[in-house]
């Protein structure tokens, strides 16, 4: 059985009931109804997946609300809170991509610009050809999911990347790739002229007031940072690799992912290039099927279907090429669109959704990497129920 830790919360909202019904209720909900919405959707989640712990964040029209269930270690015990350190795998990618789009306004960098103009130890490479750009949307040309195991340290990178060939002409075709968007935010440090821990710590994280948020967790918070468990229950945590901080390396606590996706949902509250930053991030650069894909997030039409949900972020659209519709220029995402990104590691699964015209986001974090599917359905019934 999991446990929960029941949150203070107050909430008015027509809320549809997820257990049986089909109909909104247009009443004031009790901190009982709500805590049973969530409860209902995530018990069955954590039982089937044998997850020890999950935190859930959700914001609506400006007030938040945690729902904490399990254990942040078996170990020794201790509940999941708001705080809980997890590990969010990929959805490190939108901070990276922050990052890029950061730099573009300050005119550190275009995204045009090729990647060897940037960092010249690439010059005479595929990369004389390659921008930002496509770098950041992961149309460079196949580069792959993961660094080969023996390139896959920083000192290995730039010979990996010296002798790399594209498979598809450079624009072509969508290839997720943690080397692929994990070099443009590599290349948005050198443009800025700093390293990148560096600036995401001193920079782009308090500018976006997250205060406990990490690349690398500081000593005096590792108390905080929970235990990961792989699909045969072993304790694990991430390694370190080649652009680790950029594709895959960011620490954060549900509290302080809500304060994110906010930010990215009324960025109208940030100083003036960050707003210009997150804005381009939200653009559509170009459409797989129904999916648009933006700088770090992904985007479809709102009301997103469950299965339009699924099928953008199958295993299916991670790990196949596929070939893109170009937007030109590119279009701002509309206020209705459903944004998302899903992260893991080898112990740590996590989703981010939000939708600005419904002024609406939900964190889901967890200390297994349980498969993006039971994610998606999560979520999507969540907010569902919250909106509809």
């Amino acid at each position: 059985m999991f446990k929960i830790n029941r949150p203070r919360l107050a909430f008015c909202s027509a809320l549809t009931l997820l257990m049986g019904a089909s109909h909104c209720i247009a009443a004031t909900q009790s901190d009982a109804q709500l805590d049973a919405l969530v409860k209902a959707a995530i018990g069955p989640v954590m039982q089937q997946q044998n997850i020890p712990g999950v935190s859930i964040a959700i914001t609506q029209n400006g007030r938040q609300h945690y729902f904490n269930y399990g254990v942040a270690s078996k170990e020794d015990g201790k509940p999941v809170s708001k705080d809980t350190l997890f590990e969010i795998g990929s959805v490190s990618k939108t901070f990276a991509t922050t990052l890029v789009a950061y730099a573009q306004v300050s005119g550190k960098l275009s995204l045009s610009d090729r990647a060897s103009q940037i960092w010249p130890e690439l010059r005479g490479s595929a990369f004389d050809t390659i921008s930002v750009l496509q770098l950041s949307t992961y149309t460079a040309g196949g580069l792959p999911l993961q660094f080969p195991d023996e390139a896959d340290h920083p000192d290995k990178m730039l010979a990996y990347f010296q002798q790399w060939k594209p498979v598809y002409a450079p624009g072509t075709h969508r290839q997720y790739s943690n080397p692929s968007l994990g070099l443009s935010g590599y290349l948005a440090a050198k443009g800025m002229g700093q390293p990148y821990d560096q600036l995401m710590e001193k920079t782009l994280l308090p500018q976006l007031g997250l205060k406990h948020t990490f690349l690398n967790v500081p000593q005096d918070q590792m108390g905080l940072y929970a235990q990961g468990y792989s699909k045969d229950d072993k304790p694990v945590r991430v390694s370190p690799g080649a652009l680790d901080s950029q594709a895959y390396g960011v620490k954060t606590s549900a509290a302080d992912l809500l304060r994110y996706v906010e930010a990215n949902l009324k960025p109208a509250t940030l100083e003036k290039p960050l707003q210009q930053a997150i804005a381009l991030t939200h653009s559509g650069y170009y459409t797989v099927g129904e999916m648009t894909q933006g700088l770090g997030w992904e985007f479809y039409p709102y009301p997103a279907s469950l299965d339009t949900l699924l099928t953008g972020n199958s295993t299916e659209m991670a790990m196949q090429a596929h070939k893109v519709q170009w937007l030109n220029p590119p279009q701002p995402a509309p206020d209705t669109a459903w944004f998302n990104k899903t992260g893991s590691t080898g112990g740590f699964g996590a989703y981010v959704a939000f939708v600005p015209s419904k002024d609406i986001g939900i964190v889901i974090l967890a200390n297994k990497n349980y498969p993006n599917p039971e994610r998606i359905r999560l979520a999507h019934k969540i907010i569902s129920a919250l909106t509809e």
